[in-house]
């Protein structure tokens, strides 16, 4: 999958009437592989944010809840697209200036992004970019894409709940609204392979019931809350998410279910692979049976 310009991209939508689920692989859905993502939120009505480029960094943009606009400029063409679905996303081709606006009440912004932080990546003056976009046609100086390594799994039979552990996240507090960041090897122990993220989950609702064999997952609770129940064969425990800056990091050889969803919530995952309908247990005693054998 090669773009070289924006465009609105569709989204997988898998209907369920526990709530509706959409995911996003890495060079399948998008152009490039995710090495971090942020997401941005508690943004006051009539803010703005953005007003800058990146010098190579590719960006993928969905609204996962509320609406907001992203104005792009390309230098002598200025677009607007409204994103108000968690179905559909825009892509950001590098040397593209943006700003982001019209943001309504609970909205909740998710960045994919092809490279890690680096201020350096940064073109925040307008003449800046003006001069440096003449030099990036000319030249064609974007880094190349790296390899996403691969991991060396954990031990599926001997992984308990004891492995999963919570993550706390800074939070870059900000008068334009509030943003949290991940990142391959630095916040997060994986590379980020996938992301889905559950929505329009009726109040009180269940949804998981199912272990991987390889598969490490980090969730978050975007919006609202829930409970996530961790089983190991042995023994349980549930761990309660409600806030956007923690969440559970899992290892492979876990039962999980998600329970207690409140209205609103949104369930945000980063995997570390790639779907793959065989990597799943989905039938409880199959579970117990492979971790016993």
């Amino acid at each position: 999958m090669k773009l070289n310009k924006p465009e609105i991209l569709q989204l997988p939508k898998i209907l369920d009437r526990r709530g509706n689920l959409t995911f996003i692989e890495g060079m399948n859905h998008i152009p490039f592989e995710i090495r971090r993502a942020f997401w941005i939120y508690d943004v006051p009505g009539g803010e703005t944010r953005g007003g800058h480029a990146y010098k190579n960094s590719e960006e993928f943009i969905i609204a996962l809840s509320g609406s907001f606009d992203v104005i792009l400029d390309t230098v002598g063409e200025k677009t607007l697209h409204s994103l108000n679905r968690s179905y559909y996303g825009l892509y950001v081709p590098a040397c593209t200036w943006r700003h982001m606006e019209n943001f309504s009440t609970n909205s909740l912004a998710l960045v994919l992004s092809s490279t890690f932080y680096n201020d350096v990546d940064y073109i925040r003056d307008y003449n800046d970019f003006i001069n440096f976009r003449k030099q990036f046609f000319k030249s064609n100086i974007i880094d190349k894409h790296c390899k996403i390594k691969k991991l060396s799994y954990s031990n599926f039979k001997s992984n308990s709940i004891n492995d999963c552990s919570r993550i706390d996240l800074n939070i870059n507090h900000r008068e334009k609204g509030n943003i949290t960041v991940v990142e391959n090897q630095i916040t997060l122990p994986i590379d980020i392979q996938r992301v889905y993220y559950l929505y329009d989950i009726p109040g009180g609702e269940s949804r998981g019931g199912h272990a991987h064999k390889e598969q490490f997952q980090f969730l978050i609770a975007a919006s609202g809350s829930f409970d996530v129940v961790l089983d190991d064969g042995k023994r349980r425990k549930t761990v309660h998410l409600d806030r956007s800056y923690f969440g559970i990091y899992i290892v492979p050889g876990i039962w999980r279910e998600l329970i207690n969803f409140s209205s609103g919530s949104i369930c945000l995952v980063l995997t570390s692979e790639l779907y793959d309908e065989k990597e799943y247990l989905r039938n409880y005693e199959d579970f117990i049976n492979l971790k016993n054998c």
